[in-house]
């Protein structure tokens, strides 16, 4: 599922990313890998707040829509 219906407060793990190549690497320097665990803090409109590590990310509904979690 996308990341923008995952369940908040939660912890998932990604399984995919499907954006090009240079988006790709961007999220990747910022920690969303595959296999990756990450909490969603809050998720309003298709827009997500992560908990990456021990820092926060926020991405817009085209981005969070391209990050699949299980």
């Amino acid at each position: 599922m996308p990341i923008a219906l995952a369940p908040v407060n939660e912890e998932v793990t990604i399984i995919r990313v499907l954006a090009d190549e240079k988006n790709k690497k961007h999220l990747e320097s910022l920690g969303i890998l595959v296999n990756a665990k990450v909490t969603v803090v809050s998720s309003m409109n298709g827009g997500v707040i992560l908990m990456v590590k021990s820092g926060r990310l926020a991405l817009d509904r085209s981005i969070a829509s391209k990050i699949l979690v299980a």
